[in-house]
């Protein structure tokens, strides 16, 4: 845990890198601050923060740069910088004045976060997670192959090929059809698999495996049913300088799973990881800011920005969540 005074230097030397994206020297830093020291003690200080990891110089001339660890310091310890009126009052008009169907509102939302972010931006719609389950059928199409079909309350259609481990006939998948109904009738699949036990105690042999695969299915059908929607790509070039970069964030964009995975697993509230702390290459100049958006008190989709490391997360934070609370209450509506 670092001292007052250390957090304090860590801070102001990660912000004028981010102003600037240049190594910061240990007199930027004492020009910069209100603290009572001296310049050597300055030195000291980015010396210490050196050893322990929170900054690392570049070359032995150099001023220092935040590493990994120095971020996630400062992005525990900073509260979000307030936004300039005309951004507030931007985000609060485009909900109030936008009437379109729910896809064409999401791109539009993450179009809208690029634009006053000036990075790139992502917005997860919801798909069937929280949804109660109106319909549900197993289809047979083949001796160990039976297609699962879901019907949500909100229209939402899904479809799931399953590859059984044993053959099943036709009578034990109209009896697992049957089990599936059962168990999802009106409602939610996280409501019915605290029920699927019990369901599967009452069916043993092959009408239980039938419907056990069924029911996996379902949950992997929660999972991946989510639609994606980005906005601000063109924004890149600008933001990593370095061509190769650009191309590894694009890389991270165009794989859904990718994004899912860091997306979709978010925890309720807002999230903010850095570099190593995502499931990208080692070393990859990226950081996300993220914050999930409830309908009807369910969590429904999250809204990520994603930026170099050296992004204004204060900002940033500010801006993801003005945004989620704005779309929040207009699917609420």
């Amino acid at each position: 845990m670092l001292d007052e005074r250390k957090s304090v230097v860590l801070a102001i030397l990660i912000e004028e890198y981010i102003r600037n994206g240049e190594p910061v020297s240990s007199a930027t830093v004492l020009e910069r601050s209100n603290l009572a020291v001296s310049s050597a003690t300055i030195r000291n200080d980015l010396a210490a923060l050196e050893r322990d990891g929170f900054v690392a110089q570049p070359h032995t001339s150099a001023g220092r740069v935040p590493t990994t660890m120095g971020y996630r310091h400062y992005v525990d310890h900073v509260e979000p910088t307030r936004l300039r009126a005309a951004t507030r009052v931007r985000i609060q008009g485009f909900f109030s004045t936008v009437h379109i169907e729910l896809g064409r509102l999401l791109k539009a939302t993450s179009d809208l976060v690029s634009d006053v972010a000036l990075l790139p931006a992502v917005v997860l719609g919801p798909g069937l997670a929280g949804d109660t389950i109106r319909g549900s059928h197993v289809v047979q199409m083949g001796d160990k192959t039976v297609l699962v079909v879901l019907v949500s309350d909100g229209g939402k259609v899904s479809q799931e090929l399953v590859n059984l481990a044993e053959p099943a006939g036709p009578d034990t998948v109209k009896d697992a059809e049957q089990a599936l109904a059962d168990l999802l009738a009106n409602r939610s699949i996280d409501e019915a698999l605290k029920l699927l036990p019990d369901t599967l105690a009452e069916r043993p042999g092959p009408v239980g495996a039938v419907l056990e695969a069924a029911f996996d299915a379902a949950i992997r059908t929660q999972e991946s049913t989510s639609s994606i929607y980005v906005g601000g790509t063109s924004r890149m070039a600008a933001i990593w300088e370095d061509v190769s970069a650009v191309h590894r964030v694009l890389e991270v964009l165009e794989r859904e799973a990718m994004l899912l995975s860091i997306l979709a697993a978010a925890e309720p509230g807002t999230l903010i990881r850095i570099g190593d702390e995502l499931p990208v290459d080692a070393g990859m100049d990226l950081a996300i800011v993220s914050s999930t958006y409830d309908v009807g008190g369910r969590p429904a989709g999250t809204i990520g920005v994603l930026g170099p490391r050296r992004m204004d997360y204060r900002r940033t934070v500010q801006i993801v969540e003005e945004v989620r609370d704005g779309l929040a209450d207009r699917l609420g509506s």
